[in-house]
């Protein structure tokens, strides 16, 4: 598969899969783009992609759902397998397994071209002239606490002393044509990056980037390790560079391809009330926080741009896609680091993210002969209690291969049969984020909560445990290729 290297080229094999619909009635960027887009989520249906937007300048569009679910149901993970850079008819395993194997290759850190290659910079706006109301910024949810530029964009940031750039989605909300506030959470990348700059006194240049190479927004949602650049991860996922082109009026590169840029500076102080925003956990609620104030100072863009937006909500839709192959790719690698024989690792996206379902073979007992059940079970919960990536697992179940994590049927059908109502399961208090429903009020403010993992591990074939009663499991390797032979012809 060829890599896709900008969100143009991404609808064009989309539009080959009859995965994009065009809406050329005119629509409006406040509520009724978003309105659409969720019940296209809801659906199933084609990307929307809005050609004739009310109030935007001519050719300007934007594009509802770009990471959500494809419409096909014989290949559901079509968008995020062609931003990943596989085949469409990619599985959730041949995914994680890709993502996972990054840690295994040697980097490949972007490569720097010059602006004037770099499709990102044909139109060019500084100082006063850089402003948003020339835009039509969405307004994604009714009780949303303004418009929300940012809902599937990368936010750009860097170290004050250069060793780490950060590529990171996080809600953005517009307050007036040259401001906007954003969540910077301590426990997030962005935030420590932030709090580098506040420790000396001096605000921290920013991009913004909508649109480009499709990965971006990808591995912008996931939580690749510490320390690590996206831009690095993301060209040895690839295993070429991905382009960037320096700002305008700071020293930070974007990805040469995107479609908007803003640039400016975030204040160090919190001086702005951000919120209310309907998350990825799939509620609307009330709740607002100070935060910093972003000045933009330049913006960029394309001829004929086009905006990415994500009508978030409740699941599936883009906001939990990409952190759900991000949380499983990294607990596949930390597990199996560990010497653990893990199948595969999923974080299931119709629990919003908050159910991780891990499996090992059938007979992991010969790889670990002195290991019990209970032993494996807290060695796994002990691994993801003490990483950060585990802490963004509230629950996690453990349970043989024949399950297929990523199979919501398999998976329901285990919860009722392999899971004890109140034994075989461990807790352990981490640090949580405070986007978390089935935590208390207390422990979500508090910052603290604990995660729970679950043995559902059948016992050893010598121990008279019956076989799962399935196609694959009851019958001879020779009938099941006899009955799969006589389906094919």
């Amino acid at each position: 598969m060829a890599r896709i290297r900008d969100l143009r080229d991404y609808l064009r094999v989309l539009e080959s899969l009859g995965d994009v619909e065009h809406i050329d009635r005119p629509v409006s960027a406040a509520l009724e783009a978003a309105a659409i887009t969720r019940r296209s989520t809801e659906q199933g249906r084609p990307a929307p992609l809005f050609d004739n937007v009310e109030g935007a300048p001519t050719g300007f569009r934007l594009l509802g759902a770009p990471g959500a679910l494809a419409s096909d149901p014989r290949h559901r993970l079509a968008r995020v397998a062609l931003s990943l850079g596989l085949a469409h008819d990619a599985t959730a395993q041949d995914l994680v397994e890709h993502l996972a194997a990054v840690h295994k290759k040697a980097p490949v850190p972007p490569e720097l071209i010059s602006s004037d290659s770099a499709p990102c910079k044909q139109n060019i706006l500084v100082g006063d002239d850089a402003t948003l109301d020339r835009f039509p910024v969405p307004q994604i949810h009714p009780d949303d606490g303004g418009r929300y530029p940012n809902t599937w964009g990368i936010i750009v940031a860097q170290t004050p002393d250069g060793r780490w750039t950060n590529w990171s989605i996080s809600r953005i909300m517009m307050i007036d044509d040259r401001h906007m506030t954003g969540l910077f959470l301590p426990q997030q990348h962005i935030g420590m990056i932030w709090a580098e700059w506040e420790k000396i006194g001096k605000p921290m240049p920013f991009a913004v980037v909508q649109g480009g190479d499709p990965g971006v927004p990808m591995i912008g949602g996931m939580p690749i390790p510490e320390g690590v650049d996206e831009g690095t991860f993301l060209g040895t996922l690839y295993g070429e560079p991905v382009e960037v082109v320096k700002c305008e009026t700071n020293d930070l590169e974007v990805p040469a391809g995107a479609e908007v840029v803003i640039e400016g500076h975030v204040s160090i102080t919190r001086d702005a009330t951000e919120g209310p925003y309907a998350e990825f956990h799939g509620y609307a609620l009330p709740e607002t926080s100070p935060e910093p104030v972003y000045t933009i100072e330049a913006i960029t863009y394309r001829d004929n741009p086009i905006w990415p937006i994500s009508a978030t909500g409740r699941p599936p839709d883009d906001s939990q896609i990409a952190p759900a192959l991000g949380v499983s790719a990294e607990v596949l690698a930390l597990l199996r680091h560990a010497g653990i024989p893990v199948t595969m690792a999923w974080l299931l996206v119709d629990t919003a993210c908050h159910w991780m379902i891990i499996t090992v073979p059938r007979a992991w007992r010969d790889r670990l002969p002195a290991a019990t059940s209970t032993g494996l079970v807290h060695r796994i919960g002990e691994l993801l209690s003490a990483n950060r990536v585990g802490h963004m697992c509230p629950v996690t179940y453990v349970f043989d291969d024949d399950i297929d994590p990523s199979n919501t049927s398999d998976v329901l059908w285990a919860l009722g049969t392999r899971i004890h109502p109140n034994l075989r399961q461990e807790h352990w208090p981490v640090p949580i984020l405070p986007w978390y429903q089935c935590y208390t009020e207390e422990e979500r403010h508090a910052g603290c909560g604990p995660i729970v993992v679950h043995d559902g591990l059948l016992a050893a074939l010598e121990d008279g445990e019956a076989r799962p009663a399935t196609f694959d499991c009851l019958y001879s390797a020779e009938l099941r290729e006899r009955v799969l032979a006589a389906e094919s012809r």
